[in-house]
C-alpha cells in the first residue's frame, strides 16, 4: 500500500486557471483572461493573482472575495465580441467599497487594477499558454509579457529562479512572473502530521508524507495525502530539492529525521524545520554537524519548528507550525 511513491498534486489557484485557459483554448473556445497587475490598501488578492471566464463554464480563479468578479463579468458578458477585441487588452479599474465591503463580509478595502485579456482560440494563444502549463508541470518559473496596444504575447526568458516582482506595470507593456505550485513533505505519520497535512491541503499546498517506520503506518490514513514507506533522503533529493518545498521532520525520531535533514539543509527549499524541544535541537545540531552538516546549511533549519505558542495538543501544535511555513512563504514570495 505504501510501497512506491505516487504524488498527490495538489495545484495553485493560478496553476488551475492556466489549466482551464489551455483545455478552453484547445476546445476552440474564446477565454477572458484577468490578471491583477496593480493594488492600493488591504485589496483581497495580491498582484499576479489570475482568474479565467468562460460565459458558458463559468470561472475560475479569484480576483476578490465575489464583489470584483461580479462586476467585471457582468461587463464582459454584456460586451459585443466586436467591441472587445478593439479595445483588449485593456486594464480594469476597480475599488472595493463600503456597501461591497458589507455585501460580501469582505474585512478589507483598496483599489485593485486588472489586465484584461480577451484570449482566441488560434494557434499562437494556444501555443504561448500550453508552455507556459508545461512550464509549471515541471516546477519552473516564467514570465510572460504583454503589450498593451495590440496584445501580442511573448514568455521571456526567466534567468533562474529570482525573476522581480510579480507583475511590472509599464507604459508599453505587463510582465507577470508564474512560479510552479509548492509542495510539503513531512517525515513521520502522527498526530501533529496529520493536522498540519490536513491544513497545508487547504492553502495550496500538495502534501506528502513520509514513514519509513511501518508500525506508524497501520491505520494512518489522512484525506488527500500522498503516503509512502521509504527512506528520506533518496525522496528528498527526487522530488523535493527546489526553492517551492518545505521539508518539515516532524518523526520526532533521530534516525528518521536526522537523515532527512542532512539532505534537506543541502536544498534550495524555502522552509526546513524540525520539531523537538530547544535541548533536543541543541542535540540534533550537534549530531548533524558531526555528519558534515555545515553552518550555513544548519543555519536554514527552523528548530524548534513552528512558534511558541505554549500548547502541547497536536492540533494546536499544527498550527503554530503551518503558521511559520506560510510566514515563511510570504516571505520567500515577496523577495521573488
Amino acid at each position: 500500500m505504501f510501497g512506491s511513491f505516487k504524488e498527490q498534486v495538489n495545484r495553485s489557484s493560478e496553476h488551475r486557471v492556466i489549466e482551464s485557459v489551455c483545455e478552453w483554448l484547445q476546445q476552440g473556445e474564446s477565454v477572458w483572461f484577468c490578471t491583477i497587475v496593480k493594488t492600493w490598501g488591504a485589496s483581497p488578492r495580491p498582484a499576479g493573482s489570475l482568474l479565467a471566464f468562460h460565459p458558458e463554464f463559468g470561472i475560475v480563479g479569484s480576483l476578490s472575495g465575489g464583489c470584483i468578479e461580479e462586476a467585471l463579468i457582468r461587463q464582459l458578458a454584456s460586451s459585443t465580441q466586436s467591441e472587445v477585441r478593439i479595445q483588449c487588452p485593456f486594464t480594469y479599474e476597480y475599488e472595493i467599497t463600503l456597501d461591497d465591503k458589507v455585501r460580501y463580509s469582505l474585512p478589507c478595502g483598496g483599489q485593485l487594477t486588472i489586465l484584461v485579456e480577451h484570449l482566441t482560440a488560434d494557434s499562437s494563444t494556444l501555443l504561448h499558454f500550453s508552455s507556459i502549463l508545461e512550464a509549471l508541470n515541471e516546477r519552473r518559473l516564467v514570465r510572460r509579457r504583454v503589450a498593451l496596444d495590440d496584445g501580442d504575447m511573448t514568455i521571456l526568458a526567466s534567468g533562474g529562479d529570482n525573476v522581480g516582482a510579480a507583475v511590472e506595470l509599464s507604459t508599453d507593456a505587463v510582465v507577470s512572473s508564474l512560479g510552479p505550485s509548492f509542495k510539503m513533505l513531512i517525515l513521520g505519520a502522527g498526530e501533529v502530521s496529520r493536522y498540519v497535512a490536513q491544513m497545508a491541503n487547504t492553502v495550496d499546498f500538495s502534501v506528502t508524507i513520509c514513514e519509513p517506520r511501518e508500525s506508524y503506518l497501520k491505520g494512518f490514513q489522512p484525506d488527500h495525502v500522498s503516503v509512502v514507506q521509504c527512506l528520506p533522503d533518496d525522496l528528498i533529493r527526487e522530488q523535493f530539492s527546489d526553492p517551492y518545498c518545505a521539508i518539515l521532520a516532524l518523526a520526532h525520531d533521530p534516525r528518521v529525521d536526522d537523515m532527512a535533514l542532512l539532505e534537506a539543509t543541502k536544498t534550495p527549499a524555502f522552509y526546513v524545520g524540525a520539531m523537538g524541544s530547544l535541548r533536543t535541537t541543541r542535540a540534533r545540531v550537534v549530531r548533524l554537524a558531526s555528519l558534515g552538516c555545515a553552518t550555513e546549511e544548519l543555519n536554514k533549519l527552523h528548530a524548534p519548528i513552528g512558534f511558541d505558542i505554549g500548547s502541547k495538543k497536536p492540533a494546536e501544535i499544527a498550527i503554530s507550525i503551518l503558521a511559520e511555513v506560510l510566514a515563511e512563504r510570504h516571505r520567500f514570495v515577496a523577495a521573488k
